[in-house]
């Protein structure tokens, strides 16, 4: 395809439009007409041969095409806006870049803070975006990362792409303060036994320390399923679930939030936490700075 015969521009409209699913709201966004915005879809749909935007009742929704395309078209703008958003010097003091972080809320909660107050001193006009971690992002994960900075994930879930490795941190066992049924330690036979609160589970998503116990033949009795590892101390106080949490997580939890943390009775390797991405990033110095303050922030914490 000849891309001097296309306007680029529509890039800008298709996003609008798959995001919003509605002419109005993406003219608003792009602060065009309305009028300019439904000229542009027209040429998108003879374009692709297809609505892009399909009406049902009141509302629109993405055909099957438009669907497929949602993600390609926030790739390509991504790639375009980090082109001319190069500079020929990085200075951390004056770039008001924006560094994109798919991390859980258990990597934002023991990086988070730390990090952004290394980058409001030393880079003050940059602002960092944390994007969720999910078992999607994981499945497409170089794909995904040509679209996004760093990837915050422990060994074990991706193989292939560059890394630096930030710290260890163990796992340790939670259960309620009042939970009659456990007394100073936890047995084999009551992680076999006691329902659980589990984090990512799935065919393909279960953190690193499941999938060992499975090894070990402990399936755990999964009662709840939650992937946002902050909400598991409030599913295991009052209760007689269990569950497994990383120790600097457990650390901030308050005392009086009725939950108490006891040694794992199997040997469960700790997590290796590290920093991914892809390798078209290896020598962008925007890239390495962000990389170089994250290994320092992890080294504080």
């Amino acid at each position: 395809m000849n891309l001097a015969s296309l306007d680029l521009n529509l890039l800008v409209t298709l996003d609008a439009l798959l995001e919003h699913r509605s002419v109005s709201r993406a003219a608003e966004q792009m602060g065009l007409s309305q009028p300019a915005v439904s000229a542009q879809l027209a040429r998108l749909r003879r374009h692709f041969g297809d609505d892009l935007l399909a009406r049902f009742g009141n509302q629109y929704r993405l055909t099957p095409l438009a669907v497929q395309l949602r993600h390609r078209v926030r790739t390509a703008l991504s790639g375009v806006e980090r082109v001319f958003a190069a500079e020929p010097d990085f200075d951390p003091a004056t770039t008001t870049r924006e560094f994109s972080l798919i991390m859980t809320d258990y990597g934002v909660a023991v990086l988070g803070p730390e990090l952004v107050a290394c980058l409001r001193e030393e880079a003050p006009g940059a602002r960092l975006r944390f994007t969720a971690n999910t078992p999607q992002v994981v499945d497409n994960v170089t794909q995904t990362l040509t679209n996004a900075d760093l990837l915050l994930m422990p060994h074990g879930f991706v193989d292939a792409l560059p890394h630096t490795d930030l710290y260890l941190d163990d796992w340790v066992c939670l259960v309620a303060t009042g939970n009659p049924a456990v007394g100073a330690e936890l047995t084999v036979e009551q992680l076999r036994t006691l329902p659980w609160v589990v984090t990512y589970h799935g065919p393909t998503a279960s953190t690193p320390a499941v999938r060992q116990m499975r090894m070990l033949g402990i399936e755990p009795d999964v009662q709840v399923v939650t992937e946002n590892f902050l909400t598991v101390p409030g599913l295991v106080a009052g209760s007689d679930r269990v569950a497994l949490l990383q120790r600097r997580l457990v650390d901030r939890i308050p005392a009086e939030f009725g939950v108490r943390a006891l040694p794992c009775p199997v040997d469960v390797a700790p997590l290796v936490e590290a920093i991914w991405w892809h390798p078209m990033y290896d020598d962008d110095p925007e890239h390495r700075y962000l990389r170089d303050l994250l290994t320092r922030v992890a080294g504080r914490v």
